[in-house]
């Protein structure tokens, strides 16, 4: 996308970097909101045009603080969690620019879908940012399908199956909606997965054609070098082989399965490398 190539060379070095980590403080503050005052939320915070027009306009932004309590706060972790791991992914594959506009536009729809909905029913509805992180779940599979989580801790299940299930519920949801004739409630659905649909499809090609492209090159020029350096090599029919990749956990290559995809770990101290499937799950080295 051209024009999202040219953003990102004129406004790229404003980019929030780490955002997923001020996402988690923003449960943290509604998590101490939730539990000190529960009902602060809605009477200063949430997302209510009547009051915006009053004057009232921080809640325009105030309504992105998720409304949670005490009560929720082994649900809040898992998801703080879950949300954190999947936006730093996101980041590191796209650049924190690419990442910001990804996120913060799924925010935007969800306000103007909101905002469409108080025009047609004169009722003000606060979006809900469990669509804005659905796309970021969904964009995570398309990524990384292979990746693997584990349901109730024990079974693994491939990400893209997840994403398919989820993208059922979606569907199941909107033709519930209609049936009941709410046609309202489908709006933010249709708009978080617009979102999706054309940010995703749109850039998918990006890494050929976007100015990171020469950093790509010279980190993979360092990660050659440091292979040769640390022993870095394969026996490949009888011979020593060179590799440029290697899971630190398995010990694949790109020799083995030339769809790998390898990772650095910037918690591990040393240059240690990891395979999709472990660069989640492994544990990390600390000397």
């Amino acid at each position: 996308m051209k024009l999202l190539d040219k953003l990102e060379r004129k406004f790229g070095r404003h980019a929030i970097p780490n955002l997923m980590r001020y996402v988690v403080m923003l449960y943290v503050i509604g998590l101490v909101i939730g539990t000190i005052a529960p009902g602060l939320y809605y009477t200063v915070f949430s997302l209510d045009f009547d009051m915006v027009k009053r004057g009232q306009v921080w809640r325009l932004i105030t309504f992105i603080i998720p409304n949670v309590s005490i009560y929720d706060i082994l649900f809040v972790a898992l998801s703080a969690y879950l949300y954190y791991m999947i936006g730093n992914a996101l980041e590191r594959a796209w650049g924190s620019f690419r990442f910001n506009v990804y996120f913060f536009s799924g925010i935007i729809f969800n306000l103007l879908a909101s905002f469409i909905t108080y025009l047609l029913s004169g009722i003000s509805v606060t979006p809900s940012l469990d669509y804005v992180y659905g796309t970021m779940f969904f964009a995570f599979a398309a990524l990384y399908p292979n990746t693997q989580f584990l349901i109730y801790f024990l079974i693994p299940v491939k990400v893209k199956y997840l994403a398919w299930i989820d993208a059922a519920f979606y569907i199941v949801s909107i033709i519930q909606h209609i049936a009941a004739r709410d046609y309202y409630a489908i709006i933010p659905i249709v708009v978080s997965m617009a979102n999706f649909l054309i940010f995703f499809f749109a850039t998918r090609n990006y890494r050929r054609i976007s100015p990171k492209e020469f950093e790509r090159k010279a980190r993979f020029r360092r990660q050659m070098n440091a292979g040769r350096k640390t022993g870095n090599t394969t026996t490949q029919r009888g011979h020593t082989v060179i590799t440029r990749h290697k899971c630190a956990v398995c010990g694949r290559t790109e020799l083995d399965d030339d769809q790998l995809e390898f990772r650095f770990c910037s918690k591990c101290d040393g240059n240690y490398e990891y395979c999709m499937e472990h660069l989640f799950t492994h544990e990390h080295v600390k000397k």
